[in-house]
């Protein structure tokens, strides 16, 4: 399967970002991408109030990345934010085109100085989808540091894990990036596709998640097959996800892992 990994840099305008969708699926589609997937917070960048840009899922913004999707006959995974019944949002990942999946983020970042359940609401369920015979799991960001779930999905059948992310700068935590997927690809035995924001321009606060690039895909074994820079990039990588089967036959760990009492 072609996957294209959008790596861009969000801004606090939901249409501009609207756009940038739309440009970069066009163009992952010319290049024969049959998955297009964006960071976390592509709908609108950290840098703005949840609330003020969070919309139902079948909401205007969601509808229009579902018609981007369909006219292009793919699929698209991409970071939003939808309303609840309360003044905290979820925080979504919207999977549409040839398939159609919701996963609200479950591990929220309340760490290194930030807090993001001041706005955002977790979610309580992980979300694997099939798309073209292949089963596929769903997470976001700060999830990557809790290996649970993403053996979970793989013992759901997930062959690969789609982890967009808007990954906060500050020391060592390209280092911590790195060591994280490939770790959580090794745990799963499963390939891990793991697409961050930009690193923006000027320097961050430090508090506000914006990104610092280096968007990822790791094979189950943990081979890094394609690390991007730090500049917004869209790359597109063949994977043969039939190697999942493989591997899990030579070092089965998802069928070795006991129940620890």
């Amino acid at each position: 399967m072609r996957i294209a990994l959008a790596q861009l840099l969000a801004t606090t305008d939901p249409d501009a970002n609207l756009d940038a969708v739309r440009e970069l699926t066009d163009q992952a589609v010319a290049q024969g991408a049959e998955l297009v997937v964006f960071p976390e917070a592509t709908m609108c960048s950290f840098a703005r109030p949840r609330a003020d840009s969070a919309e139902p899922f079948d909401g205007p913004w969601a509808n229009a990345v579902r018609e981007i999707a369909a006219s292009n006959a793919t699929t698209i995974v991409v970071g939003m934010f939808t309303t609840t019944d309360a003044p905290q949002v979820h925080n979504t990942l919207l999977v549409t085109g040839n398939a159609e999946a919701r996963y609200d983020k479950l591990h929220l970042f309340d760490a290194l100085g930030y807090a993001e359940s001041r706005q955002i609401r977790a979610g309580n369920m992980a979300i694997n989808f099939e798309l073209s015979g292949h089963s596929f799991g769903l997470a976001t960001c700060y999830d990557v540091r809790f290996p649970g779930l993403f053996t979970q999905l793989a013992g759901r059948g997930a062959e690969a894990i789609l982890l967009p992310a808007s990954w906060a700068d500050g020391p060592e935590k390209l280092h911590q990036w790195r060591t994280l997927v490939t770790a959580r690809a090794m745990d799963a035995t499963a390939f891990v596709i793991a697409v961050d924001q930009a690193r923006p321009p000027l320097a961050e606060d430090g508090r506000t998640p914006t990104g610092i690039g280096h968007s990822m895909v790791v094979g189950p074994t943990g081979t890094v097959l394609l690390e991007l820079g730090e500049d917004p990039t869209l790359a597109v990588i063949d994977l043969d996800l039939s190697e999942v089967a493989a591997t899990r036959e030579r070092l089965p760990v998802l069928r070795h892992a006991r129940p620890l009492s």
